[in-house]
Protein backbone atom coordinates (compact mmCIF):
# COMPACT_ATOMS: atom_id res chain seq x y z
CA UNK A 1 0.00 0.00 0.00
CA UNK A 2 1.29 3.25 -1.22
CA UNK A 3 2.19 6.01 2.05
CA UNK A 4 1.95 9.52 2.64
CA UNK A 5 4.87 11.26 2.53
CA UNK A 6 6.12 12.71 5.73
CA UNK A 7 7.91 15.64 5.99
CA UNK A 8 10.48 16.49 8.72
CA UNK A 9 13.14 19.06 8.97
CA UNK A 10 16.51 19.00 10.34
CA UNK A 11 18.87 21.98 11.67
CA UNK A 12 22.10 20.95 12.43
CA UNK A 13 24.56 23.42 12.87
CA UNK A 14 26.87 25.42 15.50
CA UNK A 15 29.91 25.34 17.23
CA UNK A 16 32.76 22.97 19.34
CA UNK A 17 31.00 19.69 17.83
CA UNK A 18 30.98 17.35 15.16
CA UNK A 19 28.34 18.77 13.76
CA UNK A 20 28.84 16.68 9.66
CA UNK A 21 28.82 13.64 11.84
CA UNK A 22 25.64 14.09 13.79
CA UNK A 23 23.87 15.32 10.68
CA UNK A 24 24.71 12.50 8.74
CA UNK A 25 23.74 10.57 11.02
CA UNK A 26 20.57 11.43 11.53
CA UNK A 27 19.65 11.91 7.63
CA UNK A 28 20.48 8.44 7.74
CA UNK A 29 17.57 7.43 10.50
CA UNK A 30 15.59 9.72 9.15
CA UNK A 31 15.53 8.52 5.46
CA UNK A 32 15.56 4.64 6.85
CA UNK A 33 11.89 5.02 5.66
CA UNK A 34 11.16 5.78 1.87
CA UNK A 35 8.07 8.01 2.24
CA UNK A 36 10.19 10.68 4.64
CA UNK A 37 11.35 13.62 3.16
CA UNK A 38 14.12 15.86 4.69
CA UNK A 39 14.82 18.92 4.93
CA UNK A 40 18.10 20.44 6.49
CA UNK A 41 19.62 23.86 7.32
CA UNK A 42 22.16 25.21 9.47
CA UNK A 43 19.96 28.15 11.81
CA UNK A 44 16.55 28.92 12.29
CA UNK A 45 16.62 31.79 9.51
CA UNK A 46 14.45 30.05 7.57
CA UNK A 47 11.22 28.37 9.19
CA UNK A 48 8.94 27.97 5.92
CA UNK A 49 9.68 24.11 5.80
CA UNK A 50 7.63 23.58 9.17
CA UNK A 51 4.64 24.79 7.45
CA UNK A 52 4.33 21.17 5.83
CA UNK A 53 6.79 19.41 8.38
CA UNK A 54 5.67 16.79 10.67
CA UNK A 55 8.77 16.80 13.04
CA UNK A 56 11.65 19.40 13.44
CA UNK A 57 15.16 17.57 14.67
CA UNK A 58 18.00 19.86 15.93
CA UNK A 59 21.13 19.41 16.74
CA UNK A 60 23.27 22.37 17.39
CA UNK A 61 25.51 24.66 19.61
CA UNK A 62 24.96 27.98 20.22
CA UNK A 63 22.86 28.58 17.55
CA UNK A 64 19.92 30.77 18.60
CA UNK A 65 16.95 31.89 16.54
CA UNK A 66 15.50 35.34 16.74
CA UNK A 67 12.14 35.80 19.18
CA UNK A 68 10.10 36.04 15.75
CA UNK A 69 11.48 32.49 14.57
CA UNK A 70 10.99 31.34 18.31
CA UNK A 71 6.81 32.64 18.03
CA UNK A 72 7.60 30.58 14.52
CA UNK A 73 8.48 27.27 16.77
CA UNK A 74 5.69 27.88 19.20
CA UNK A 75 3.44 27.65 16.53
CA UNK A 76 4.29 24.68 15.23
CA UNK A 77 4.20 22.70 18.37
CA UNK A 78 1.01 23.73 19.61
CA UNK A 79 -0.42 23.14 16.96
CA UNK A 80 0.72 19.64 16.82
CA UNK A 81 4.18 19.63 15.64
CA UNK A 82 6.51 16.99 17.40
CA UNK A 83 9.89 18.78 17.77
CA UNK A 84 13.24 16.10 18.83
CA UNK A 85 15.79 18.63 20.18
CA UNK A 86 19.56 17.01 20.60
CA UNK A 87 22.36 17.83 23.13
CA UNK A 88 23.06 21.12 22.44
CA UNK A 89 20.37 22.62 21.36
CA UNK A 90 19.60 24.36 24.68
CA UNK A 91 23.28 25.76 24.47
CA UNK A 92 24.53 29.50 24.63
CA UNK A 93 28.05 29.92 25.48
CA UNK A 94 30.26 32.98 26.60
CA UNK A 95 33.73 33.24 27.85
CA UNK A 96 33.81 35.86 30.68
CA UNK A 97 37.34 37.96 31.17
CA UNK A 98 38.89 35.13 33.05
CA UNK A 99 38.52 32.61 30.48
CA UNK A 100 35.85 31.00 32.59
CA UNK A 101 32.45 29.62 30.55
CA UNK A 102 29.01 30.96 31.51
CA UNK A 103 25.41 30.53 29.83
CA UNK A 104 23.95 33.90 29.07
CA UNK A 105 20.07 34.78 29.53
CA UNK A 106 18.20 34.36 27.11
CA UNK A 107 15.84 36.97 26.07
CA UNK A 108 13.75 35.62 23.22
CA UNK A 109 11.75 32.91 24.49
CA UNK A 110 13.42 30.29 23.24
CA UNK A 111 14.67 28.73 26.57
CA UNK A 112 11.08 28.84 27.71
CA UNK A 113 10.06 26.94 24.86
CA UNK A 114 12.26 24.18 25.07
CA UNK A 115 11.81 24.00 28.97
CA UNK A 116 16.20 24.00 29.84
CA UNK A 117 19.03 26.21 29.46
CA UNK A 118 22.41 24.59 29.55
CA UNK A 119 24.19 25.43 32.38
CA UNK A 120 27.61 24.24 32.65
CA UNK A 121 28.73 20.11 32.83
CA UNK A 122 31.37 18.48 34.90
CA UNK A 123 34.85 17.06 33.35
CA UNK A 124 33.98 14.41 31.00
CA UNK A 125 33.72 11.25 32.69
CA UNK A 126 31.75 7.93 32.56
CA UNK A 127 28.47 8.29 34.58
CA UNK A 128 25.43 5.93 34.80
CA UNK A 129 21.77 7.18 33.68
CA UNK A 130 18.55 6.01 35.47
CA UNK A 131 15.53 5.51 34.01
CA UNK A 132 12.40 7.44 35.50
CA UNK A 133 9.56 6.19 33.67
CA UNK A 134 9.94 2.73 32.47
CA UNK A 135 6.20 2.39 30.96
CA UNK A 136 6.95 4.90 28.88
CA UNK A 137 8.08 3.69 24.82
CA UNK A 138 10.93 5.48 24.39
CA UNK A 139 12.39 3.98 27.20
CA UNK A 140 10.29 0.54 27.58
CA UNK A 141 12.30 -2.53 28.63
CA UNK A 142 15.64 -0.98 29.47
CA UNK A 143 17.07 -0.53 32.58
CA UNK A 144 19.85 1.94 34.00
CA UNK A 145 23.08 2.19 31.72
CA UNK A 146 26.42 3.75 31.93
CA UNK A 147 27.54 6.09 29.28
CA UNK A 148 31.17 6.33 28.35
CA UNK A 149 33.31 7.07 25.49
CA UNK A 150 33.01 11.67 26.18
CA UNK A 151 29.51 12.19 26.88
CA UNK A 152 28.79 15.07 28.59
CA UNK A 153 26.53 15.75 31.70
CA UNK A 154 24.06 18.58 31.57
CA UNK A 155 23.67 20.77 34.49
CA UNK A 156 20.87 22.91 33.40
CA UNK A 157 18.43 25.78 34.14
CA UNK A 158 14.80 24.51 34.18
CA UNK A 159 11.64 25.84 33.05
CA UNK A 160 7.97 24.87 33.28
CA UNK A 161 6.71 21.18 33.49
CA UNK A 162 8.09 18.23 31.83
CA UNK A 163 7.94 14.25 32.45
CA UNK A 164 11.25 12.96 32.99
CA UNK A 165 12.12 9.51 31.62
CA UNK A 166 16.27 9.43 32.19
CA UNK A 167 18.30 11.14 34.32
CA UNK A 168 21.57 11.13 36.20
CA UNK A 169 23.36 11.87 39.30
CA UNK A 170 25.80 14.84 39.37
CA UNK A 171 29.01 13.65 39.43
CA UNK A 172 31.00 17.00 40.54
CA UNK A 173 31.87 20.41 40.32
CA UNK A 174 31.86 21.89 36.90
CA UNK A 175 35.83 23.40 36.42
CA UNK A 176 36.12 26.17 34.03
CA UNK A 177 32.57 27.51 34.52
CA UNK A 178 31.11 30.64 35.65
CA UNK A 179 28.62 28.62 37.63
CA UNK A 180 30.90 25.57 38.98
CA UNK A 181 29.70 24.42 41.99
CA UNK A 182 26.13 22.14 41.89
CA UNK A 183 24.32 19.91 44.34
CA UNK A 184 26.37 16.81 44.77
CA UNK A 185 23.08 14.82 45.42
CA UNK A 186 21.21 16.26 42.74
CA UNK A 187 19.68 14.82 39.73
CA UNK A 188 20.18 16.24 36.21
CA UNK A 189 17.69 15.26 33.27
CA UNK A 190 18.97 13.14 30.41
CA UNK A 191 15.68 12.94 28.29
CA UNK A 192 12.50 14.46 29.28
CA UNK A 193 9.25 15.11 27.78
CA UNK A 194 7.40 18.86 27.51
CA UNK A 195 3.63 19.43 25.79
CA UNK A 196 3.22 22.31 24.33
CA UNK A 197 -0.31 23.03 22.98
CA UNK A 198 -1.33 20.03 21.17
CA UNK A 199 2.04 19.04 20.38
CA UNK A 200 5.36 17.66 22.14
CA UNK A 201 9.12 18.94 22.38
CA UNK A 202 11.53 15.67 23.29
CA UNK A 203 14.85 16.89 24.66
CA UNK A 204 17.75 14.40 24.45
CA UNK A 205 20.83 15.89 26.36
CA UNK A 206 23.06 13.07 25.15
CA UNK A 207 24.88 12.97 21.89
CA UNK A 208 28.18 14.70 22.23
CA UNK A 209 30.56 14.60 19.45
CA UNK A 210 33.78 16.21 19.03
CA UNK A 211 36.85 15.50 16.86
CA UNK A 212 40.17 16.91 16.52
CA UNK A 213 38.83 19.82 14.25
CA UNK A 214 35.98 21.20 15.97
CA UNK A 215 36.94 23.56 18.12
CA UNK A 216 37.93 26.26 15.99
CA UNK A 217 38.36 29.19 16.28
CA UNK A 218 39.34 28.72 20.09
CA UNK A 219 42.34 25.81 18.76
CA UNK A 220 43.31 24.65 15.30
CA UNK A 221 43.66 21.10 17.05
CA UNK A 222 41.96 19.41 19.29
CA UNK A 223 43.78 16.29 20.78
CA UNK A 224 40.76 13.97 21.95
CA UNK A 225 38.54 12.52 20.09
CA UNK A 226 35.02 12.56 22.23
CA UNK A 227 32.84 10.18 20.09
CA UNK A 228 30.05 10.03 23.10
CA UNK A 229 27.06 8.09 23.46
CA UNK A 230 26.55 7.45 19.85
CA UNK A 231 28.86 4.39 20.20
CA UNK A 232 26.17 2.69 22.90
CA UNK A 233 23.19 1.15 22.06
CA UNK A 234 21.07 2.30 24.50
CA UNK A 235 21.61 5.66 23.26
CA UNK A 236 21.01 4.42 19.51
CA UNK A 237 17.50 2.46 20.44
CA UNK A 238 16.56 6.02 21.97
CA UNK A 239 17.59 8.36 19.62
CA UNK A 240 15.52 5.31 16.75
CA UNK A 241 12.42 5.81 19.11
CA UNK A 242 12.38 9.20 19.23
CA UNK A 243 12.83 9.23 15.58
CA UNK A 244 9.64 7.07 14.90
CA UNK A 245 7.52 8.64 17.69
CA UNK A 246 8.28 12.13 15.71
CA UNK A 247 7.04 10.81 12.12
CA UNK A 248 4.18 8.75 14.01
CA UNK A 249 0.66 9.60 13.37
CA UNK A 250 -1.73 11.29 16.15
Amino acid sequence: MTKPIIRSHLIAGGQYHDIDYARADLLRRLGASPHVRTTVSHSYADLTPLDTARLLVTYTCNVVPHADAVARLRAFVEGGGRWLALHGTNSILAQNERGRWYAPEDDTGFMDLIGSQFAAHPPIAPYRVSVRAPDDPLVAGLGDFDVEGGDELYYMRLFGEAEVLLDAAATGPARGFVERDWPHDGRHPVLYRKKVGAGEIVYFTLGHRRGHYDMEPLLSYYDTVEKGAWEIAPFNLILDRCIAWGLADG
